[in-house]
């Protein structure tokens, strides 16, 4: 017998739920490119989305995933030989340093590990030390997937001006925008760079790079930057497909509009306090259940945890038959282990992620927690009993 038929739900950091509002928006036939309402519907789209990221500014938007993203910020500000200062509190901050290595670029890491947040006064001690200026620019994840931990982005701007260093502050906000309260331009940040499928409630496929007028500049010292990568066509198109460098991503954009929409009518400030009051009441339930065994929360501090994905571990290779349990009997996936321990030892076993960012409300949150809460008793991880009475009490205040 199988309890897992039915509607499923996909609770893995990303990519999200999608509302049926996006899904249908984007069920037509495919549209002119030429002229029409695709070509008449996209300057107001790059207005929405720079509001979501509470900027003035630039927006460009690229076909491409994250990963993308770190290429394009990158490719429009910092010149091979050049060097970036890169704080890391999980596995992101070690892709978009790796991606800047290969592309030549001079990396500094500074590893934090991955359950606590950025030390700053130690940050500062070294852009002091840089009397040159040879630091161009410092890579920032302000949530990271892997690892749930929730970086003060405006504390590490404060940190850079305290140091008097030129820096540009670019923040990789894939898992945050949307979901965390995040202010580009009052927190005085360069670059940020962020996707469709997770906050945005848009499948995966689309990549925006955010940028002020100090980034700008940087582009005018750059050796070179290929058709694509360039960014100010993209901001500022002689014609539509200057917009994309080539076809437009058309379904995914009647999707982001739609999405948009969605933000627009719950605000921003309402969407922050949604996620902020879900993601409490998924912590009182998991710091419940590890007061009687050895579950826990990885940010171990509340101040420092994401409110779009928390990051668990149990210990024990239990935590894979926990997920397991759960999507195979119930229906409800929840995500891996990523970053925390390498792939083929027994440790990657001992981790798993839950993602609550972008179309997910109280129901669908208790929903899942007493799911986890019957595979917790279903594969014997010991832990106390009523983690989701708990969570029931947190959503009772908030509602």
């Amino acid at each position: 017998m199988t309890l897992a038929n039915g509607l499923t739900y996909l609770a893995i950091p990303g990519p999200s739920v999608m509302p049926e509002r996006v899904l249908q928006a984007m069920h037509r036939a495919a549209p002119n490119i030429y002229s029409g309402e695709l070509v008449d519907m996209v300057p107001h789209l790059v207005t929405q989305l720079k509001s979501v990221a509470r900027t003035k500014h630039h927006a460009a938007i690229y076909i491409v995933n994250g990963h993308g993203t770190w290429e394009a910020a990158l490719a429009n500000t910092i010149n091979a030989g050049d060097t970036v200062l890169v704080p890391a509190t999980g596995q992101f901050a070690f892709g978009w340093a790796e991606m800047a290595q290969r592309l030549g670029i001079n990396v500094e890491l500074m590893d934090f590990g991955n359950r606590t947040s950025f030390d700053l006064d130690a940050i500062e001690q070294r852009l002091r030390a840089d009397d040159a200026h040879k630091i161009k620019a410092v890579l920032a994840v302000h949530t990271d997937t892997s690892t749930g931990i929730r970086n003060d982005i405006a504390a590490l701007r404060k940190t850079i001006d305290a140091a008097n260093h030129p820096a540009l502050l670019m923040a990789d906000c894939m898992a945050s925008l949307g979901c965390d309260r995040f202010e580009m331009d009052d927190w005085g940040v360069d670059v940020m760079v962020a996707g469709s499928q997770k906050g945005l409630m848009t499948p995966p496929g689309m990549g925006f790079v955010f940028f002020n007028d100090k980034a700008d500049a940087a582009r005018d010292a750059i050796d070179r930057v290929s058709q694509y990568w360039d960014w100010r066509p993209r901001v500022n198109p002689g014609v539509f497909y200057e917009y994309f460098a080539g076809t437009a991503p058309t379904h995914h954009l009647y999707g982001l509009r739609e999405a948009l929409q969605m933000i627009e009518d719950e605000t921003m400030k309402g969407v922050w306090a949604r996620h902020a009051g879900l993601a409490k009441a998924i912590w009182a339930a998991f710091d419940h259940w590890g007061t009687d065994g050895p579950l826990e929360v990885n940010a171990a501090d509340p101040a420092i945890r994401s409110h779009s994905v928390t990051a668990l571990m149990v210990h024990s290779e239990k935590g894979t038959a926990l997920r397991d349990w759960c999507q195979t009997k119930t229906g409800l996936t929840l995500g891996i282990g990523l970053g925390m321990a390498d792939a083929g030892a027994p440790e990657w076993h001992h981790f798993f992620r839950l993602g609550h960012m972008g179309h997910v409300n109280a129901q669908m949150i208790l929903g899942a927690l007493a799911t986890i809460e019957a595979g917790l008793k279903a594969t014997n991880i010991p832990h106390a009993p009523g983690g989701i009475v708990k969570a029931a009490d947190v959503i009772a205040d908030l509602a």
